[in-house]
């Protein structure tokens, strides 16, 4: 399972199971998501504009995928 980083795009981790992340990113206000530009932003610049702590979103992330992939 490939592992979350603030360095990740918003794409790219979409593309690894969009059904265990979109509702974290939808519940911290990330509502654009299938915006293009939204794509090609990284995790941690869209923690920041959201007024979110990054390392934070990223562990709650990993832990979701985790979830997801036990299932």
């Amino acid at each position: 399972m490939a592992k979350v980083t603030k360095e990740m795009m918003i794409g790219e981790l979409l593309q690894i199971d969009a059904d265990a992340v979109a509702p974290v990113l939808f519940d911290i206000g990330m509502h654009c998501l299938g915006c293009p530009a939204s794509q090609m932003e990284t995790i941690e610049e869209a923690a920041e504009v959201h007024g979110i702590d990054a390392d934070e979103l990223v562990r709650v992330l990993n832990e979701k995928l985790e979830e997801a992939s036990a299932e």
